[in-house]
């Protein structure tokens, strides 16, 4: 199994959050965004929200442009050329946020 395989089942399917966190990813990936546009797209608390996206940006898989309120949300290259690793196991335990 490749490595990023690996990080997005951690990420996503075996950790606390993960649901939020593929959420997050699958609407970053649609269109960036900033944090606030994000906790309101997703129902999410602000600071909850700013947790996940610290941790997708620690891994790899989103980066950023800006600083402060404005700070943007992109997918990283690495998540963009791992898509269908993405794809496989959100569509596995994306069904849990339904």
């Amino acid at each position: 199994m490749a490595a990023i395989k690996n990080v997005l089942w951690w990420l996503l399917a075996n950790s606390l959050g993960g649901v939020n966190r593929g959420r997050i990813l699958d609407a970053i990936l649609t269109t960036p965004h900033n944090a606030n546009e994000l906790s309101k797209v997703l129902g999410l608390d602000y600071k909850t929200t700013r947790y996940h996206l610290q941790v997708l940006e620690e891994n790899g898989l989103i980066t950023s442009a800006g600083s402060g309120y404005g700070k943007t949300y992109f997918p990283a290259p690495t998540l963009e050329e791992n898509l269908g690793y993405f794809r496989e196991i959100w569509d596995k335990i994306g069904k849990k946020a339904d």
